[in-house]
């Protein structure tokens, strides 16, 4: 459930620094709560790069 929460607030604030600072935790430790929630799902969810992320199409057809 705590991977569901770190991805949803990543999703709405459109940051992880700002969903690591709503949630109290570390930014790292919503990263790794992403990837954790992607190994469970078997998709990648997120393109991280640079300037920030994308959501992938299979992450798009979960929010549908």
């Amino acid at each position: 459930m705590t991977a569901l929460r770190a991805f949803e607030a990543v999703c709405r604030l459109q940051n992880f620094k700002d969903a690591s600072s709503e949630l109290n935790v570390t930014p790292s430790a919503i990263s790794h709560q992403i990837r954790q929630l992607e190994k469970e799902l078997g998709c990648r969810l997120m393109n991280r790069g640079r300037s920030g992320f994308d959501l992938t199409a299979d992450c798009l057809k979960l929010s549908v």
